[in-house]
């Protein structure tokens, strides 16, 4: 028999506060912030999915698991067994550990980025198109197009679209591309996965033009599940046996171990080429650590060694993917305009469609961010013309997407807590037409989502 409500796989161990707040004190809290929901103090948050990056509980098994930790300086044996972990899954032949994941980008791209060069991906996220940006090169976005329509119910709208792959390869000249990378799940799509066999036509497509393929493969457990769920032949599968023939198909990746990986801290380059491994370690050396902590104290790679072991399981990618949907679902029930179908690290709502009297430049989806704060104590995310629409010659347009991010941190609230999101939004609804844009008052030269300020117009 099935049951209607969502359990959460695990039980309360410890728990931290939440700081109730009134309507009249988050008006003023947001304004002393620019308008800035990065800029909040986040005891001053109800419910924080401003981000899934690094903000889940770890389990009692990693924190057993951080007093195993070993700080010596080179070839601590905590080392080997985040290496084991890592490579149980990525049989990578090299294992570059970070601080977090845009060190692994910022070391990659430093590496084989540079002006003249170009990066396709199904959609790059911020700090990878910054990364990018950084080096010199051009990030290029060739999602298919269902992916860019909030509507559209297609299963996998992260896929890479293969014939515009294959066509950008030829009119740039495989000497002007150093490889080609996929998201998974595509974050700033939506969080919607990528299918099996459209990593297996990329992968293809690379060895046709002796082309590096890397996954950015931060969210890898929740994009096999959906593997698993929706493709077909796969429902039979291992959740490990899938994410292993993932890795297979491509030559190294970038990881953000506070994502999937469970932890609070870290990541990781991981790779098969010796002589480009070689620049890698070179670099990380130079900004990061030695090769066998990259930044991480001992105690984080035994943490990430155990949540390695604990996000593949069944159980708890079920109930993530579950609880996630239950969100997203009585969203739309309830009359928020959401992208569908639902991902799974979180909810993107639909401001271009719920604030259509909002011109993108006016940044319809911080305005919607700002005012679920103001009503509710809400932090989500814009990903919008904030975060995208400023290019690097300087001029601005509108993004392809005007959403908002409920990202869930992962093992952290319950159902209430949920609940209680999804009154909050509702709410918002109702006054939706009543809500106008913002202008920026301030913005640094990149990342401008991060520290720009905001007044309302």
């Amino acid at each position: 028999m099935t049951f209607k409500t969502i359990i959460e796989p695990f039980k309360i161990h410890s728990v931290a506060p939440i700081a109730m707040t009134t309507e009249k004190e988050r008006n003023r809290f947001i304004e002393e912030a620019g308008f800035n929901l990065f800029s909040l103090h986040s005891d001053n948050v109800l419910i924080d999915l401003l981000t899934d990056s690094g903000t889940g509980a770890m389990s009692r098994n990693q924190w057993a698991a951080i007093q195993h930790g070993d700080e010596s300086y080179a070839g601590s044996p905590s080392w080997l067994l985040f290496k084991d972990a890592v490579q149980n899954l990525f049989p990578y032949k090299h294992v570059i550990p970070t601080h977090q994941g845009r060190a692994a980008e910022k070391i990659l791209f430093t590496a084989i980025g540079g002006a003249g060069k170009s990066i396709p991906s199904n959609t790059h996220f911020d700090t990878t198109r910054a990364n990018i940006e950084y080096s010199g090169a051009e990030a290029v976005d060739l999602v298919i197009p269902e992916g860019k329509d909030p509507s559209s119910l297609h299963p996998f709208k992260g896929n890479m679209d293969l014939a515009a792959l294959e066509k950008f390869i030829l009119s740039t000249g495989v000497e002007n591309i150093p490889l080609v990378m996929m998201t998974i799940t595509n974050n700033s799509g939506g969080g919607q996965p990528v299918s099996l066999e459209n990593l297996k036509g990329v992968s293809a497509i690379c060895k046709k033009y002796s082309l590096p393929f890397f996954l950015d493969a931060c969210r890898f457990a929740e994009n096999a599940w959906f593997i698993r769920e929706r493709e077909a032949g796969q429902s039979q599968r291992d959740v490990v046996e899938i994410v292993r023939e993932i890795a297979g198909l491509a030559d190294g990746m970038t990881m953000s171990a506070k994502k999937d990986p469970l932890g609070n801290i870290g990541g990781w380059l991981a790779l098969n080429d010796d002589a480009l491994a070689e620049i890698c370690r070179n670099l990380l050396i130079l900004t990061e650590g030695f090769p066998t902590y990259g930044g991480l104290a001992g105690r984080d790679l035994e943490a990430l060694a155990v949540g390695l072991t604990e996000v593949v399981s069944h159980d708890y990618l079920k109930y993530r993917i579950q609880s996630t949907a239950y969100l997203g679902n009585a969203l739309v029930k309830g009359g928020m305009p959401c992208v569908l179908p639902i991902g799974g690290h979180a909810v993107y709502i639909d401001a271009k469609a719920l604030l259509p009297h909002i011109d993108p430049l006016n940044y319809p989806g911080q305005s919607l961010a700002i005012e679920l704060y103001k009503v509710g104590g809400i932090r989500g995310c814009e990903i919008g013309t904030v975060m995208f629409g400023r290019k690097p010659d300087g001029s601005e347009v509108p993004a392809a997407m005007e959403l908002v991010r409920l990202a869930i941190p992962r093992r952290t609230y319950t159902q209430s807590h949920i609940d209680y999101v999804i009154e909050v939004c509702l709410e918002v609804v109702k006054n939706a037409k009543n809500l106008r844009g913002y202008r920026i008052s301030h913005e640094p030269a990149a990342l401008r989502h991060f520290t720009s300020t905001f007044s309302p117009l």
